[in-house]
């Protein structure tokens, strides 16, 4: 989903930067549309880097949220200080069938999510959450 619109932007993008000086300036102007292109070359692999850092665990005590591929990045949340559970799907994501996961607790700093799920397992993770938060009886 993200390298589709990606190449909607960037080729969107690299059309006007060739188009417009190639047919303005002249024909050797239009190799201004190779800068947009290598961003998207480049995106493209570091978009399926970024993704394939996504991790997530269900522990006894808490939900551990992996991500990052340079900068490693580790949120902790506590069944106990979950108070929301929520799934969300924009348009673009249900096109594509995805979901994601947002947990929220009284502090804003460790709100967390899991973005990329298929709706069912979005679910049965959001189910599973709030059972385990109203098990240890502080948030939900």
């Amino acid at each position: 989903m993200r390298r589709m619109l990606l190449s909607v932007w960037l080729g969107a993008v690299a059309l006007a930067a060739g188009l417009l000086p190639g047919l303005l300036a002249g024909p050797s102007w239009a190799a201004f549309a190779l800068l947009p292109l290598a961003l998207l070359a480049w995106g493209w692999l570091m978009l399926g880097r970024n993704w394939r850092s996504w991790r997530y665990a269900e522990r006894a005590d808490a939900l551990l949220i992996s991500r990052g591929v340079l900068w490693r990045e580790e949120t902790v949340v506590p069944y106990g200080r979950m108070q929301l559970v929520e799934v969300t799907s924009g348009p673009v994501e249900r096109h594509f069938g995805l979901a994601s996961v947002q947990l929220h607790t009284a502090a804003a700093a460790t709100d967390a999510t899991i973005p990329g799920l298929d709706p069912a397992e979005a679910e049965r993770l959001r189910d599973r959450l709030t059972e385990l938060g109203e098990a240890r009886s502080a948030g939900l």
